[in-house]
């Protein structure tokens, strides 16, 4: 029997596991000795005990014949030793044979290190050609762009192995700033003495960012930066080169001589090339005797393109990658099992955390947080400490920490100065990434307290340098004591107590305070008592004071108001003024409403006719006022006096009256058809110009050049215009009247009417001028709209055909046919392309193209009359209501029917919500309407208790309210969202004629047949204001708020529009005028105009502005130019010193 083998532990490695593996065959295979295995697998006995000694990986070929000497299956062993072969792969040697590595991981270059420094031949002499001009200069680079390793293991050697003696330095110094840098620095700041003085000092910067991320004085540090500036003058004997992280460029901005440097003399650090990487690749491997496989060297170079700051990640993969190599090739597969570039800093140093006790891996954890100054604004950025800051636990576990760091090359350790190897791992590693940024901000109050430490301890221990107030409990709240330095500690203990004492000081103070204070304020009672009871006496009777003249004065105001109310009519002047006297005096709900009611009154001047004044007009200056009486008489009046100057006629049968424009002659229209021209300047007829066939002229007017007059009237509604120089007609114009349909065009500056002569006009709302007058072949025109963009009318005519006219040219555009009666209703889409019509006798609806004229669709599917019609906003629906009993929405685009909405009785009542959502109808008295949701046709049934049907229905303007009227003297209000029972509002115990809604859904008004206007408050449903005009017999008819809300206008049957001040419910204007019944009232969108049309076919325009109180007195002031009479003060105003309303 052979030697007894050494026992194997398999778990001391993949080695030992193989090994103990194959002793396990032999065993089951009957323990043969290896001379009989020797025998059997051709390789001797050494040779087969040795490959299950453990020491080392036996090759393949030995392995297989193991297996076979002992009768295994030699394809899975084959397989075993392929496994155990990779995971030797990808373990890693000894970190203690790294001495002979030709890469640095991620520790920089140092002097001694250039024979393994390449790639950067044209960078170092770029450098060495900018210093050799400039005096200082500085390189610039993204970290992890090789800065620090150029200085040293590429520029530094060069310098001192140059061939040219004056380049060669007398000395050459490596500094970083640090906390204190010139401090630290000042004796490396000077030229070293030389016996020649000819040799230049050679001063290297390195990391110059520490500057800002670790020098908290700004003073220090541009005295610092002064220093190196110095260097640009050629006695200071010493030349400067800094070398700065290119995030930290705007710092170094904010120097004025720090600009210039890196203005002129400024190098950057670009990324290496494709063939400068491989040199660093390469090369350093070769210096060792060793090489790296194409393949492993195409990939680096792909991999760190868009890489500026790749070269550590790089260099450290090529370590680990180094590590992992078998023989003397550098694979791909090694680099693999390192976790290639991205990965091998988080291999390595996640390998070196994993395997520390808990106890260790806590002081790792503080230790590198410590190494670590959060960015503001900027990356973040190492920190260098001394190993005094790491005296917060186990002496030996922390040293023990530092070993496994600095061996695993993540930190470095020089002197008692600890630093991380490189930045990179900071954002390389995860784990530590993730501590950063969850403590990030204790981590910015750890280092200001490390800072106001030191510095409390240079001072030494200066109790104006702790910490107080916010700063002091951030600390508190942020920091432990296991956080903390003993440094830290002592001067975190130092400020508590210093605060303890302060708070005791201030605690005695306050107790000393309180007891003084105690006594004062008693003092101060007692006097405050006196006071306030003669203060109290004094303001109740000011008070009572006030109190009395406010009433006094509104007293009078109210009175004033009543008198002018009462003279407005008889003594409008008068009137006018008082109601200025009235809201001077105070500004009362009657004064207010009396001043704007009298706004619309006065006249500058009273001028009194025998007979009614029938018709007056200015001169062109403005100085003379020509008027006609009732009797035909013609007077001239003096406009500034009014006095009058001269009659022309006393009875002659004038009509109405115009000045020429050069003021100089008058014309008068006649009761016999003629008109006259008079001389003004001498009262006497100069002209008379005769029209035959007409009975009376009611109107005149001169063309702007005073060479042609028009006149106007009588039976044969002609208009005839006359040369003035030579008296004759030049030509004669027929008009129509009787008015039928209105519409204001979108922009609200033009008004079209239709008449019952099959006439239409354009009028100018600003002028009131004629702006085209289009004639339509049918003898009535029944409806008339505007195109969304105003250039197109569209007109429905009794002949049963829908005209298309150019608002702009007066031509027809289309001629659309198709209707079998009158057409009672057109109405554009809103994209202008389709238009809608509704016929008379057949109750058709039909869509028609406005673009060509032709029919796009008739909606057939009512079997009655179509009574109303809407287009939702977007223009794809039209809903149709029809005494059939059915409501319906159509597809303008397809022209067919969406949906279908039938009722047992017709439907009197169709509107869209203002978002088109929805749709709501009413039915003929069945007690019931339908809100309908227009994408789906679902319908919410309303109920309601009144007994008619419900004859109008609108929304309110945010589409939340729904109301209707059932004809009678109920008025109805559902919440569209709930569609619950409906509130009834207040019962008018009157007919309820038209509704409306104000812009802010707030208020709805109505009016009745009997002539009481109504508001209500829709919220609450209580009744706001209930109005009957004084006197007012004829009934209401149509109302319309004005676009703000404030005015509500009705017109009435007696032929007035009234104008109603919403918030107070009374009347502010009577506008009279018109002959017959108002049917339509409507203000312009700016709410300055008021088109109001009546049953004769007359539509008048209204300038409805209605200024506030004080534009109101002024306008009165301005009018009547006068103040009260001595005689009127003493009436209305007895005992008051002044009497000035116009001059307050």
């Amino acid at each position: 029997m052979g030697r007894p083998e050494n026992p194997i532990d398999p778990q001391d490695g993949p080695v030992q596991r193989f090994a103990y593996e194959l002793r396990k065959l032999r065993e089951e295979a009957g323990a043969p000795a290896y001379r009989a295995m020797a025998r059997r697998a051709g390789y001797s006995a050494a040779t087969l005990s040795q490959a299950a000694a453990g020491e080392r990986l036996p090759t393949l070929p030995v392995v297989l014949a193991y297996v076979r000497a002992c009768g295994g299956d030699g394809q899975e062993w084959r397989y075993r030793w392929q496994e155990t072969d990779d995971e030797l792969a990808r373990l890693p040697r000894p970190q203690e044979d790294d001495s002979d590595s030709p890469y640095k991981g991620l520790a920089r270059f140092e002097p001694g290190d250039a024979q393994l420094f390449f790639g950067r031949d044209q960078l170092i002499d770029d450098l060495l050609q900018l210093t050799r001009r400039c005096r200082v200069a500085a390189l610039v680079g993204a970290s992890g762009s090789g800065k620090s390793s150029v200085l040293r293991a590429g520029f530094i050697p060069c310098l001192r192995h140059t061939q040219d003696s004056g380049r060669r330095p007398a000395a050459l110094r490596i500094i970083t700033p640090g906390a204190h840098p010139l401090r630290i620095n000042d004796c490396l700041l000077h030229a070293k003495d030389t016996s020649d003085g000819t040799a230049d000092t050679w001063l290297i910067v390195d990391q110059f960012e520490e500057l800002y991320t670790l020098c908290r004085d700004p003073a220090e540090r541009t005295a610092f930066i002064d220093r190196l500036l110095a260097a640009h003058e050629p006695s200071s004997r010493l030349r400067v080169l800094i070398a700065v992280r290119a995030d930290f460029y705007g710092r170094c901005l904010e120097h004025e001589g720090l600009t210039t440097v890196l203005r002129d003399a400024g190098l950057p650090v670009a990324p290496m090339g494709p063939s400068e990487l491989r040199e660093a690749i390469v090369k350093p491997a070769a210096a060792r005797g060793l090489t790296v496989e194409r393949g492993l060297t195409a990939r680096l170079i792909e991999e760190l393109d868009g890489e500026p700051g790749g070269l550590p990640l790089m260099s450290h993969a090529l370590l680990e990658t180094w590590r992992r190599r078998r023989g003397k090739t550098l694979t791909e597969a090694a680099y693999n099992a390192a976790d290639g570039l991205h990965g091998a800093i988080a291999h390595t140093a996640e390998a070196a955390y994993t395997r520390l006790p808990p106890a260790q891996a806590t002081i790792a954890r503080r230790t590198l947080l410590r190494l670590i100054t959060p960015g503001e604004g900027a990356q973040d950025t190492r920190r260098p400490i001394d190993r005094s800051e790491l005296g917060t636990g186990d002496p030996s576990d922390t040293e023990a920490v530092l070993e496994r760091l600095t061996s695993a090359r993540l930190l470095t350790l020089d002197g008692n100065t600890i630093d991380l190897a490189h930045e990179a791992l900071i954002s390389a590693w995860p784990r530590l990434r993730g501590w950063i940024d969850d403590d990030r901000e204790r981590l910015r109050v750890h280092r200001r307290l490390t800072d106001a430490a030191h510095a409390w301890d240079e001072l030494g221990g200066d109790p104006g340098a702790l910490y107080r107030g916010v700063r002091l409990t951030t600390a508190e709240e942020n920091l432990t004591p296991s956080d903390l330095t003993t440094l830290e500690q002592d001067f975190l203990t130092a400020s508590t107590t210093a605060r303890d004492h302060e708070q005791h000081a201030a605690a005695r103070t306050t107790r000393r305070l309180r007891r003084l204070t105690a006594t004062l304020s008693v003092l101060l009672v007692l006097a405050l008592i006196a006071g306030t009871a003669a203060w109290d006496q004094y303001r109740t009777s000011e008070q009572q004071r006030r109190h009395a003249l406010a009433a006094q004065q509104s007293s009078l105001s109210r009175q004033l108001a009543a008198q002018s109310t009462a003279l407005a009519d008889d003594n409008p002047d008068l009137a006018s003024l008082l109601a200025v006297h009235a809201y001077r005096a105070a500004r009362t709900k009657e004064a207010t409403l009396a001043l704007l009611a009298a706004a619309g009154l006065p006249l500058r001047h009273h001028l009194a006719h025998t007979y009614d004044a029938q018709s007056a007009v200015f001169s062109p200056d403005g100085r003379t006022l020509a008027s006609v009486d009732g009797a035909g008489g013609i007077r001239l009046w003096d406009a500034n006096t009014g006095k009058m100057r001269t009659t022309l006629t006393a009875n002659s049968g004038a009509k109405s009256v115009a000045f020429s424009p050069d003021g100089r002659t008058l014309a008068s229209g006649e009761d016999n058809g003629g008109v006259r021209l008079w001389d003004i300047s001498t009262g006497k007829l100069r002209a008379a110009l005769n029209s035959p066939h007409v009975d009376y002229v009611t109107s005149v007017a001169f063309s702007p050049d005073g060479r042609t007059l028009a006149g106007s009237g009588g039976n044969s509604d002609t208009v005839r215009l006359w040369d003035v120089t030579t008296g004759k007609t030049r030509t004669t114009l027929t008009d129509s009247r009787g008015a039928r349909s209105v519409a204001f065009s979108p922009d609200g500056h033009t008004l079209a009417t239709g008449t019952d002569r099959g006439r239409l006009r354009l009028w100018d709302v600003a002028t009131g001028t004629v702006r085209a007058s289009l004639r339509s072949p049918a003898d009535v025109v029944e409806s008339v709209a505007f195109s969304r963009d105003g250039r197109t009318l569209a007109s429905g005519d009794e002949d049963g055909k829908v005209r298309l006219w150019d608002t702009a040219t007066s031509k027809t555009l289309a001629t659309l046919t198709g209707h079998t009666g009158d057409v009672k209703a057109v109405a554009f889409s809103p994209d202008g392309r389709t238009l809608a019509s509704i016929g008379g006798e057949d109750g058709a609806l039909r869509l028609w193209d406005t673009a060509s004229g032709r029919t796009r669709a008739i909606l057939a599917g009512h079997t009655k009359a179509v009574r109303s019609l809407a287009f939702s906003r977007d223009g794809s629906t039209v809903a149709s209501g029809s005494d059939d009993g059915t409501m319906r929405l159509w597809d303008v685009a397809r022209g067919k029917g969406r949906t279908a909405f039938r009722r047992n009785t017709a439907v009197q009542a169709v509107v869209f919500s203002p978002g088109g959502r929805a749709l709501a109808g009413g039915s003929d008295g069945a007690g019931r309407a339908w809100l309908w949701n227009a994408a789906t046709g679902r319908a919410k049934v309303l109920t309601y208790s009144a007994a008619g049907g419900l004859q109008r229905m609108l929304f309110s303007p945010d589409g939340r309210t729904l109301a209707g009227e059932d004809g009678s003297d109920t008025v109805l209000v559902w919440d569209v969202a709930t569609g619950r029972a409906p509130t009834a509002l207040p019962r008018a115990y009157v007919s309820v004629r038209a509704l409306a809604f104000s812009p802010d859904g707030r208020t709805m008004a109505g009016n009745s047949y009997e002539g009481t206007v109504l508001l209500w408050d829709v919220k609450t449903g209580h009744t706001r204001t209930r109005t009957t005009p004084p006197g007012q017999v004829n009934r209401v008819g149509p109302v319309a708020f004005s676009p703000d809300g404030r005015t509500l206008a009705t017109g009435s049957d007696d032929g007035t529009v009234r104008l109603w001040d919403v918030k107070t419910g009374k009347r502010r204007a009577i506008l009279p005028g018109h002959t017959g019944r108002v049917r339509t009232v409507a203000f312009s969108p700016d709410g300055r105009t008021l088109a109001s049309g009546d049953d004769t076919g007359n539509v008048r325009l209204w300038d409805v502005y209605l200024p506030d109180p004080a534009d109101a007195a002024n306008k009165i002031c301005h009018a009547v130019n006068r103040e009260l009479t001595p005689q009127e003060s003493l009436q209305y105003l007895p005992g008051r010193k002044s009497h000035h309303a116009c001059r307050p």
